[in-house]
């Protein structure tokens, strides 16, 4: 084994998180966990309770300590980012944060985009937009990641990278509902709203990502790095994959012109390139091949 790092995660109390401390743990790494204390950490974690909006708080929980690595998994905005580079700095050898496939979402390419794409020293920043309402921050979430990756990478000295996840399919805890929606209505009949032109995304499983997480703390590369696996996948892809779990179910499509549509429907096209990771030493899968069974898993049907 490799030199057992000291690892802080911020958040990381479900899904993606508690799988990425479980893999942390298993290499043999020492890990933190920094929340609000509304849930306990994994066991054989260390535990921190701060209000990471919060500056004194943040710096109070920590005290003296320093990381090897830090991965923040619920950052958000420029705000949340400017206060963890500030207490970070000369705190940790290298910030990971999870950033997230929404921020190409004013892209439009057949072909899968790279990470130049959006390059976070271009994008501005608004520290004063209401980044602390929560309805804002749901409707810009994109912008709140890209911008929070931009304050990250300003300026020298904080050496860090943004992981820019594609949607996370899998696992008996995916709290999103977003499978459910479509297993709902196949279940029903009732049709499911896709734009006219509906075009296919980028996804990645939800153990794959937490692998990839695990690998990306102990490298040293920096600087943005898209994580979905090969191979995009379309609206009827999926409800086909659901579909199979549902008695007689078949999927029928509504095309809308404009309004709300189904969660994994997408009137642009920005699946992600996965190249720079290969670069970097991590291939991720097909899309294709873990499907069924992310599918199984989140509808209880998993072996």
């Amino acid at each position: 084994m490799e030199k057992a790092l000291e690892v802080l995660v911020i958040g990381g109390n479900r899904y993606v998180g508690k799988r990425l401390i479980a893999r942390l743990l298993a290499e043999g790494h020492r890990v933190t966990v920094l929340n609000r204390g509304s849930s306990p950490p994994p066991a054989g974690v260390e535990h921190l309770r701060a209000d990471r909006d919060d500056e004194r708080s943040l710096t109070g929980a920590l005290g003296s300590r320093v990381f090897d690595v830090v991965v923040d998994q619920v950052c958000y905005t420029p705000r949340q980012a400017a206060i963890a580079r500030r207490v970070f700095t000369g705190r940790t050898r290298r910030y990971v944060m999870t950033s997230t496939v929404e921020v190409y979402e004013y892209e439009d390419s057949d072909a899968p985009v790279p990470e130049a794409a959006v390059d976070p020293s271009t994008v501005p920043v608004d520290a004063g937009l209401p980044w602390d309402d929560p309805a804002f921050l749901e409707a810009h979430y994109g912008e709140g990641k890209r911008q929070a990756e931009a304050v990250l990478a300003a300026g020298p000295g904080f050496a860090s990278t943004v992981v820019r996840v594609a949607h996370v399919l899998g696992g008996d805890d995916d709290f999103t509902g977003r499978l459910a929606h479509y297993a709902d209505r196949i279940r029903t009949g009732e049709p499911i709203a896709v734009p006219t032109a509906n075009r296919p995304a980028t996804y990645v499983y939800v153990e794959e990502i937490a692998r990839f997480l695990a690998w990306a703390a102990g490298e040293d590369f920096t600087g943005p790095v898209n994580a979905a696996s090969s191979g995009a996948l379309s609206t009827e892809e999926l409800c086909a994959a659901v579909a199979a779990h549902v008695p007689g179910g078949r999927a029928e499509f509504r095309p809308v012109e404009v309004g709300e549509v189904s969660p994994f429907s997408f009137r642009r096209s920005y699946g992600m390139d996965n190249a720079r990771a290969a670069r970097l030493g991590f291939t991720f899968s097909e899309a294709r091949q873990w499907l069924p069974r992310a599918v199984a898993e989140t509808l209880g049907k998993g072996d």
